[in-house]
């Protein structure tokens, strides 16, 4: 079985390499809690690997979470992930359904699929991030009973941010997030999603889509003094590089088809530096 610092050291190297976005905020967490964040990272990013990607396919996701279940019952399987990643479920209560969720939510992702309503939407948006927006609360710390239902918020928020951003990827690979109701109230095809540009009913369409996004993001605001002290500033940062990539979403008018929209690393730096600075929440 690999040592845990050293499944502590391999969670941190996959944080840093692919993490992007998250990455940036968990500096300005203290040692203990920034390390068990990329353990629970590197834990996602091997869901998310093993339902889009080479790899993919239900037997391997079936495979994760049989060893998920050996490792709860403290039957380390000998990923380099699990003892880092048990350590910190056990030292933050990180709910088991949480974990769980994470994969029903990507198992979703093995076949092209649609949804007909926004409630379908925010299901899957609960399943693919809030959940892991959930987990990351019992690391940050909170006492406040509403914590984890705008930790809920705050996850279905970034997750329209994604399918925003994402629209004509998603569509190439056979994915429509969208809603069909939405679609079909805004006259926009699926053929359009795929388009080199947006049309002005896709605008419309994502302009509509972005304000339940932001709603969520203000919905999600007061989590920011509910975790503990310590953890603000990194949760600040997350949230603050979401909201202005929505926020760059919007300037370019929605047209997120020719060009991916994103922020640089330079931006989320300063981002980043201003949570280390205690400059953020």
């Amino acid at each position: 079985m690999i040592p845990l610092e050293a499944s502590y050291r391999h969670c941190e190297s996959v944080a840093r390499r692919r993490a992007r976005n998250f990455y940036y905020s968990f500096l300005a967490l203290p040692a203990p809690k920034r390390r068990s964040m990329c353990a629970l990272y590197a834990f996602m990013r091997e869901c998310d690997d093993l339902s889009d990607g080479d790899r993919a396919s239900p037997q391997s996701l079936a495979e994760w979470r049989a060893q998920l279940d050996a490792a709860l019952q403290g039957n380390l399987p000998p990923h380099p992930v699990w003892p880092a990643f048990l350590d910190s479920v056990s030292r933050f209560r990180i709910p088991a359904d949480c974990l769980y969720g994470m994969i029903e939510g990507v198992s979703s992702d093995l076949e092209p699929h649609s949804f007909e309503t926004f409630e379908q939407l925010y299901r899957y948006c609960y399943l693919v991030a809030s959940v892991v927006g959930i987990a990351a609360i019992h690391v940050f710390g909170f006492s406040d009973p509403r914590a984890p239902q705008l930790a809920e918020r705050c996850g279905v928020a970034f997750q329209l941010t994604n399918i925003l951003r994402d629209v004509r990827e998603d569509a190439l690979n056979g994915r429509i997030y969208l809603p069909r109701e939405d679609m079909a109230r805004f006259s926009v095809t699926p053929e359009m999603l795929a388009a080199s540009a947006a049309s002005p009913e896709l605008r419309r369409l994502l302009a509509f889509e972005a304000s339940r996004a932001r709603a969520y993001y203000d919905e999600a605001q007061p989590l920011i003094s509910m975790v503990e002290p310590d953890s603000r500033n990194a949760l600040w940062a997350l949230i603050e590089i979401y909201r202005r990539l929505l926020d760059r979403i919007e300037q370019r008018g929605y047209e997120v088809l020719s060009s991916r929209v994103r922020l640089s690393a330079l931006e989320k730096t300063a981002i980043a530096l201003r949570a280390v600075l205690g400059r953020g929440a």
